[in-house]
């Protein structure tokens, strides 16, 4: 059996579904949905409207199927500012897989088709120009097993999979790597609003926001460093 199914999400967008843990990569209740609430409007749009930054240092934990990145780079593109994006995946999908996704006809911007195929076909571990405002280093590393510069990055999307699925993704320890890692002012964004997740944050000293989920969702997170 194929350990990746592609599934179609109740917004017409596809996912992707790990039968070994029986979890999908976004939201069935959409995953271009998802992403442009989180990540995008609670974490992108969010930072750059507090802060009209000339540029932005991005990390993402499980750049997946790629949405984030190619949300982002179109975000860029609109915007006009440079983004240094740097993703963390342990098991990355094959190009293949990913020319099966139908994100390029639904996000349906100039070059849509080919910036989502160099993101996935560029090399691993060393920055990438996808286009003049964005750069991304790809890392096949668990969190666990790097060490990132203090104050490095402005904002942190957090897209592994759920607590139940991967606990130790979770973990005070993890939660302390992405804390360090973030430079003052910084925002951290995730889909998931567990309370002993809100309580670690809070306890390493972030300013801790509960707001309205996306579709089907009830709640999401977003935590600012002060």
């Amino acid at each position: 059996m194929n350990e990746l199914e592609i599934i179609t999400t109740s917004d017409g967008s596809h996912s992707l579904l790990n039968t070994i843990l029986n979890e999908t990569y976004h939201s069935v209740h959409g995953a271009i949905q998802e992403s442009a609430y989180v990540f995008i409007k609670n974490g992108l749009d969010y930072f750059i409207q507090l802060n009209n930054p000339r540029q932005i240092s991005i990390l993402e934990i499980g750049f997946g199927t790629g949405l984030n990145a190619l949300m982002t780079l179109q975000s860029s593109l609109q915007a006009d500012i440079p983004i240094h994006y740097t993703t963390l995946e342990v098991s990355p999908i094959t190009s293949e897989t990913a020319q099966l996704l139908n994100y390029v006809s639904l996000l349906n911007f100039l070059n849509a088709d080919h910036y989502f195929l160099r993101l996935h076909e560029g090399p691993w571990g060393t920055e990438q120009t996808i286009e003049k405002n964005f750069y991304i280093s790809k890392l096949k590393s668990k969190i666990q097993e790097i060490e990132f510069c203090p104050s490095s990055f402005d904002l942190i999307y957090f897209d592994a999979f759920a607590p139940s699925k991967q606990p130790e993704m979770w973990e005070m320890n993890v939660m302390q790597k992405i804390e360090v890692a973030m430079k003052p002012g910084a925002v951290f964004v995730t889909y998931c609003a567990k309370g002993q997740l809100k309580r670690d944050l809070k306890l390493l000293g972030l300013f801790v926001e509960t707001l309205p989920g996306p579709p089907g969702k009830k709640e999401m997170v977003r935590a600012t460093k002060k």
